[in-house]
């Protein structure tokens, strides 16, 4: 059973990111409290679901905009240094929320402004900090850190948004905004005891200038990318299933038309992708000594799809006849099949995110992050767009299965033709 357990050895090995694990893990469920919170807090002034929408919009563009951009400033700067200011701006613009509810501003385009200023420092943070965690471990520890950065992410993303319903519920909006203030503590005192993490120049790659860094930088690292068929191919793979096989879009629809139960079910449906994930995260000390790691991605990808049709088959099976109270026995086996999806989803993510960075020289690292937190931020989106437009087409569970189904089919495709190399790809010797 010990082997089975999340490998704790980088937490013990290094002080340094202990630290940083615990601090960012913490504030990060105030972060996702926080956006749970702003949610609900729109919702109450405006009474329209269209105007929380739009909240998605306005932290999505300075994320996709600003992503490139802050992964030229983490390689071009010192990481921590660059991380230490960006988490400031962040805890600034957290001070501003709540002090907004505090003051009863009532005030929603405030809140978007607000919204946009913490996901363009978000877009320079993020990047700053996944590059900092392979300068404080030994390289064959990456996997476990990465398991364990997956873990207390996925607690957060579980436990914070119950957390931030619970408090509002309770007490008010200022609570919680407040509570994720004191939360957002940890962060900067994690990334204050870092030691500097100065640019290296590794493999021929030598670091951006620190003067004028700009659309020469994104652009360098754009066609290093587009040079080195490993990291290419992680990319495509996950866009191929979260633009084709994610189905989170359609689980209102599910709520009412197909399982019963309303909000509770899609919440339910919601929180099960994120509890698989955990409990993958939780069991994943037999990860992290697996050496085909390209192989394991793969396959992955294909259970994360798998789950998705089988989900659509179960909808299918059941149809849409807005049943009076929750079916059970379906929604039973649709939270199994969405965990399932979550676990295959954690896997793949933390040894996509172990070939991103052990396989990308040091002075590359932060520009590569950066085009990883656009992918991640709008794959899922454009998956709601794509899956939801062949329900409103064909219906939610015909939509999944469609979906799903796509994914297998372009990532078995992948896989047998330009993806070889990364099928092969050993963690022993990584090749970009």
């Amino acid at each position: 059973m010990a082997r089975l357990l999340a490998d704790l050895t980088p937490l013990r090995s290094s002080p340094a990111f202990r630290r940083l694990w615990w601090g960012l893990g913490i504030s990060n469920i105030g972060t996702q409290l926080t956006a749970v919170a702003v949610g609900l807090q729109v919702y109450a002034l405006t009474q329209d679901t269209f105007a929380v929408g739009v909240l998605g919009l306005f932290a999505l563009v300075p994320l996709v905009v600003l992503g490139l951009y802050g992964g030229a400033l983490v390689d071009a700067f010192d990481r921590r240094k660059v991380a230490l200011i960006a988490s400031s701006v962040l805890f600034v613009v957290t001070v501003a929320i709540a002090l907004q509810a505090w003051l009863d501003l009532r005030s929603v385009w405030l809140l978007y402004v607000l919204v946009g200023l913490q996901s363009a420092a978000s877009a320079v943070n993020n990047p700053a900090r996944s590059a900092i965690i392979p300068r404080l471990i030994p390289l064959d520890q990456l996997p476990a850190a990465l398991a364990l950065q997956t873990l207390a992410w996925n607690v957060a993303l579980t436990g914070g948004p119950l957390l931030g319903a619970a408090l509002v519920a309770w007490h008010s909006f200022e609570a919680a905004y407040t509570v994720d203030v004191v939360l957002f503590g940890a962060s900067l005192y994690a990334l204050w005891r870092l030691p500097d993490v100065p640019p290296e120049p590794s493999d021929g790659v030598a670091a951006p200038p620190r003067k004028g860094v700009g659309l020469r930088s994104v652009i360098e690292g754009l066609r290093y990318l587009g040079t080195r068929p490993n990291l290419r191919m992680t990319f495509l793979l996950d866009m191929s299933a979260m633009i084709l096989a994610m189905p989170r879009v359609l689980f209102p629809a599910v709520g009412v038309l197909v399982l019963g139960g309303g909000e509770t079910t899609t919440g339910y449906l919601t929180a099960a992708i994120a509890v698989g994930a955990v409990l993958a995260g939780v069991l994943s000390g037999g990860l992290v000594h697996v050496r085909r790691q390209g192989a394991v991605i793969v396959v992955a990808i294909l259970v994360f799809a798998a789950s998705t049709i089988g989900f659509g088959a179960l909808l299918m099976s059941v149809g849409a006849d807005r049943p009076d109270g929750t079916i059970g026995w379906a929604l039973a086996i649709a939270l199994g099949l969405l965990a399932l999806a979550g676990a295959a989803d954690s896997i793949s993510s933390i040894f996509r995110q172990s070939v991103l960075q052990a396989a990308t020289p040091d002075a590359m690292r932060g520009r590569l992050q950066g085009v990883f937190i656009v992918v991640v931020a709008g794959g899922p989106r454009l998956g709601d767009l794509t899956v939801g437009a062949l329900a409103s087409r064909f219906g939610e569970g015909a939509a999944a299965v469609i979906g799903g189904a796509a994914c297998v089919a372009v990532v078995i495709l992948l896989a047998g033709t330009i993806g070889r190399r990364l099928v092969r790809y050993d963690a022993a010797d990584p090749q970009p």
